[in-house]
């Protein structure tokens, strides 16, 4: 493989990274309208219908034990993931809530090593750190003192839980794209998540106003979108080298927060976003192409 196509994978993540952002941020909307539980199940639903006739036409068929055992894994873990993520940025801001969860990454880096056998290099430790830094210097700058509102504390435990699931669901992506295709991945993220929301919705599902659908139907398109692109990248490359590339979620979060909520940008987030590029960069840099 050419340098240029070994960059292929990285760039791919960079992108579904900020489709996945701006997901985010047609959620906040749709979740603060519709309530978290809703909002959460009927995009995992819609995203499903959205995947499975992609994956039929290109010649779908049911997956094997091991690819089975693998969706089944993740849509659990994504499921709880994204009840308790949506459920925190109704609580935080959502660039603060980005920012805090890039503890994941982090997280993911050694549990690749555990459970993957990859070999943890130097420069990915050195980024990774450049990166948890840069979160650092941001988060310090944009939540300040804490006011002890009850509100803050739920949205902080939430994002906690979400950031460790999160760290959790990249190793099994890593897993899932070299069992399956990036279509199946996606049809059945959506699926099976749906189905383990979809157990309380007798008690908690409240159908959403046409702007809040409207708004979570766009959440599903980006979100199958970004899965897809996340399934192809990490079918090609390490997850230690890819995994830096989240960090980028603030950047993205920075722009959709202008361009929608008007968001000031803190010289603080500036410099913290300076040791995430430079992470990032250093993560991308002078790895050996795969064949």
């Amino acid at each position: 493989m050419t340098r240029q196509h070994a960059l292929m994978p990285i760039a791919a993540t960079f992108a579904a990274v900020g489709l996945l952002a701006l997901m985010d941020a047609f959620m906040k909307g749709a979740a603060l309208a519709a309530g978290v539980y809703s909002a959460t199940l009927l995009r995992a639903a819609m995203s499903c219908g959205l995947a499975a006739p992609i994956w039929l036409i290109g010649g779908g068929r049911w997956p094997a034990k091991k690819a089975l055992k693998l969706h089944l894994m993740r849509g659990f873990v994504s499921a709880i993931m994204a009840l308790t993520f949506f459920y925190a940025i109704t609580k935080l801001p959502i660039a603060e809530a980005i920012a805090i969860s890039f503890i994941a990454p982090l997280i993911a880096l050694y549990l690749a090593a555990i459970i993957l056998k990859e070999t943890v290099q130097r420069r990915a430790i050195v980024a990774s750190l450049l990166g948890f830094g840069g979160t650092i210097v941001i988060v310090a700058g944009r939540l300040g003192e804490a006011d002890g509102s009850v509100d803050t504390m739920l949205g902080l435990a939430a994002i906690l839980v979400s950031a460790v699931l999160y760290a959790t669901n990249f190793i099994i992506i890593r897993l899932q794209s070299q069992a399956a295709g990036p279509a199946e991945v996606a049809t059945f993220h959506g699926g099976v998540s749906a189905l383990v929301l979809a157990v309380a919705a007798p008690w908690m599902l409240e159908w959403p106003a046409t702007e809040a659908l409207m708004e979570i139907g766009a959440a599903a398109v980006l979100t199958v979108m970004g899965a897809m692109l996340l399934a192809w990248a990490y079918a090609r490359e390490e997850a230690q080298a890819l995994v830096p590339m989240e960090y980028s979620g603030f950047l993205w979060a920075v722009l959709f927060g202008w361009l929608f909520f008007a968001e000031e940008v803190t010289l603080t987030s500036l410099a913290g976003t300076a040791l995430i590029v430079a992470g990032s960069f250093l993560a991308s840099r002078g790895r050996s192409p795969k064949a």
